[in-house]
């Protein structure tokens, strides 16, 4: 295995064609990366490459430089696929191998994904296409429909392997694996390498050089984190504070929900900011007209979900906000790395509740940064910066416009009216501030979003990984069981929907059904115990002597020492760690007695 994270040499000294390397120096690239330098070598060697390295390390040119260099433009059939997990990833990764083939001639490139008509996808690939760029499910569905043939493809990349994972493309991964020819040359690029994803590569790939770059130190240097505690007013009064105080050329803002994105934008849009969302419910030509808004100015903020902000490149980017947190560790790092790329300063602000603190840690320990906890503007401060713009405006407005006659009319209404000049530019003043006050009052009681109080049941109509059903909270709670809950049969109160932005981690209990035990006996005990939401309380799967439960990772270990002594149906609980994963179990409705006559 190659472990050499800072092995960068010349484009020139890699072996590449001479074409390839004109059109990477013509983008202003003269030295390699350290994936591109351990990575083209081997490949145009022929051999397979399992890469580990983070997003942003430059892993499109380290696979498609050498996959270039070996495609003959006069055979008009593909000859490279790439599977990657978003559309945005494809359309970005589709552009650079364009990019870099500008001086192939004849050299054609498919980009094949849902979302878009099939039309002009079959036009691409009629056409000749050499180069093939796609999702999982619509690469499937041409090689079902026999639109897409593999029968000359001698390069296959699969892109962010751990994403498709995640998003539960595995199965069709190794369906569209098991098609290729033989003699395809292979690499697997993957930020981590869980075992399903080393399982794959054992299949597929052939003697395969394992190259591993650490995750790109620069990057901690170039993200200011920071973390706001969610008290005192709610998180859409924070956001249009940051908004209005902090300087940003462009914004992106994660949200947890489709739903979330389209709510977050339309507030900040009647606050007064430039805002747009980007969600899976938008068609492709949607998608792109909004990031081209961003890329262009014309929108300054963005609201996203994770899976479509995948492979979002915006260089205008400067700060990220976490409105929500994200539902697993590692997303954390592809949000907040979607800022102070290339060398680029960036900002990232995540807005924690009390119950999320501990996820903190957790970020610090990837990020191998820290995490300062922000302190939110106040009123005043809200003001000084309102009357500082103002003041800007203003003088723009001095330096760039006419205003001979504005100033022969005010000259003329100070003189029939006997009023100063001052008393007139304060009422003008005055008057241009009454939509957004220059010295606001604080709210002395803000006004809770109904997202917010709705926000424990927000689970049952999350979107999870692009829309699936969440795997791990078992069925969904209708609104109408709440009558239910003051039965007695109820009591403990019944659990909420297990959440689906939590990393969870597998505990086993050693209380079970000889004891009498039931899932609402359980949530309610840790509930109480250590004041935790019970959204926060995962699959429970009961067994005769103990039990398994969900819990969020990292639990701080007075918590973890208080459960140890918690009894359920007099039995202790006698917490421990485990690596079985339980199947989904929550609380039954109880059955109504029979009627008898």
């Amino acid at each position: 295995m190659t472990d050499l994270n800072n092995a960068s040499v010349g484009f020139d000294a890699l072996g590449l064609p001479e074409n390839l390397v004109s059109a990477v120096k013509a983008l202003g690239f003269e030295s390699s990366t350290a994936i591109q330098a351990q990575t083209i070598p081997p490949l145009l060697a022929g051999k397979d490459v399992l890469g580990e390295a983070q997003t942003g390390t430059g892993k499109t040119a380290a696979f498609g430089l050498p996959a270039l260099a070996k495609i003959d433009v006069t055979l008009r059939k593909p000859q490279l696929m790439v599977l990657a997990p978003t559309r945005e990833l494809a359309i970005q990764v589709a552009e650079a191998i364009e990019t870099f083939a500008k001086d192939m001639k004849g050299l054609r490139v498919a980009t094949l994904y849902g979302g878009q008509s099939y039309q002009p996808q079959f036009q691409q690939l009629e056409r000749g296409a050499q180069v093939v760029v796609g999702t999982p499910g619509r690469l499937m569905d041409h090689l079902r429909r026999k639109s897409l043939k593999l029968d000359s493809l001698s390069f296959c990349v699969l892109d962010e392997a751990d994403e498709m994972l995640n998003m539960g493309f595995l199965e069709d991964i190794e369906w569209i694996l098991e098609h290729l020819p033989k003699e395809t040359q292979m690499a697997l690029f993957s930020a981590t390498m869980p075992a399903q994803i080393r399982k794959v590569a054992n299949r597929f790939l052939k003697n395969p050089e394992h190259i591993k770059i650490a995750a790109v130190k620069k990057e901690k240097a170039n993200i200011t984190q920071y973390a706001w505690k969610v008290s005192g007013i709610n998180k859409m009064t924070a956001l249009e504070r940051i908004a209005e105080t902090v300087e940003y050329d462009a914004m992106l803002i994660f949200v947890r929900t489709r739903n979330d994105t389209i709510d977050v934008a339309e507030k900040l849009e009647r606050a007064g900011y430039a805002s747009v969302a980007l969600n899976g419910d938008m068609n492709q030509a949607q998608r792109e007209r909004t990031v081209d808004q961003l890329k262009s100015g014309v929108s300054s903020i963005l609201v996203a979900t994770d899976v479509v902000a995948r492979g979002l490149d915006i260089p205008r980017l400067s700060l990220v906000i976490n409105y929500d947190l994200p539902g697993d560790n590692e997303a954390y790092v592809h949000r907040i790395g979607r800022t102070g790329r290339a060398g680029r300063s960036g900002t990232a602000i995540s807005f924690v509740r009390p119950r999320e603190m501990y996820s903190l840690r957790h970020y610090e320990r990837l990020t191998s940064g820290t995490i300062a906890m922000y302190d939110l503007p106040n009123i005043q401060e809200i003001g000084k910066a309102r009357i500082e713009r103002t003041c800007n405006e203003l003088a723009s407005i001095v330096a760039d416009k006419e205003l001979t006659a504005m100033r022969e009319i005010i000259e003329t209404m100070a003189s029939e009216s006997e009023l100063s000049m001052t008393d007139l530019a304060a009422a003008l003043l005055y008057q241009k501030q009454l939509k957004q006050p220059l010295q606001p009052k604080e709210d002395p009681k803000p006004r809770r979003d109904a997202r917010e109080r709705n926000d424990r049941d927000s689970s049952g109509r999350n979107e999870s990984r692009g829309g699936r059903n969440d795997s791990r909270g078992g069925r969904n709670e209708s609104r109408g069981d709440s009558r239910n809950e003051n039965r007695a049969e109820r009591a403990p109160r019944k659990a909420k929907v297990a959440r689906s932005d939590v990393d969870w981690q597998t505990y086993r209990l050693e209380v079970g059904k000889e004891h009498g035990a039931r899932p609402g006996d359980i949530v309610g005990a840790i509930a109480n115990e250590i004041s935790l939401d019970s959204s926060y309380i995962g699959a429970i799967n009961l067994h005769d002597k103990h039990s398994f439960v969900q819990l969020p990772k990292g639990m701080p270990e007075k918590s973890f020492t208080q459960l140890k002594r918690v009894q359920v149906r007099r039995q202790a609980l006698a917490i421990t760690v485990s690596d079985v994963q339980p199947a989904a179990e929550r609380p039954s409705r109880p059955r109504k007695e029979q009627r008898t006559n």
